[in-house]
């Protein structure tokens, strides 16, 4: 069972890398935010479309690997129609997930990245597009990187 487990959290984020869901930019968006990761080359910017404090709609562009790709499209899966609350809160359970491999809550089809924790230079990667997000949630223009992101 344990390896049909792997083999579905595979295809699931190979699903999401090769047919990344919500990759345009958004014309209609209200905040963004640059991300990138030196060490992986990877590089996004995430768009957000904000009524009040409802996230109304998202998307992003941008180039990665993987798991960066895959991360950022099941972001923008779950963020859509979510408050800003709801997405500071998942940030820091998919943060935690990443970096320990616990899964705190109902992390839905993000626990696909629950393993990630076990090869420290992919969490960067994993972790990019949430940085990014939190970084547009909070209007910082400055880009984020992952240079900060401890292994």
């Amino acid at each position: 069972m344990f390896d049909d487990i792997n083999d579905l959290y595979q295809q699931v984020i190979l699903d999401h890398c090769k047919k990344p869901r919500n990759f345009h930019e958004l014309p209609q968006a209200t905040c963004s935010a640059q991300g990138r990761n030196p060490i992986c080359g990877d590089q996004l910017k995430l768009f957000l479309a904000m009524e009040g404090e409802k996230i109304s709609d998202i998307s992003f562009t941008g180039s990665g690997c993987c798991i960066s790709k895959a991360s950022a499209s099941l972001l923008t899966e779950f963020a859509k129609g979510k408050t800003k609350s709801d997405v500071e809160k998942m940030f820091g359970q998919v943060h935690e997930m990443v970096t320990s491999g616990k899964v705190l809550g109902d992390v839905g089809k993000l626990a696909v990245f629950a393993g990630v924790h076990k090869y420290p230079a992919r969490v960067k990667c994993a972790i990019l597009s949430w940085h990014a997000v939190m970084a547009a949630l909070k209007g910082e223009a400055k880009p984020v990187t992952t240079e900060s992101e401890q292994n």
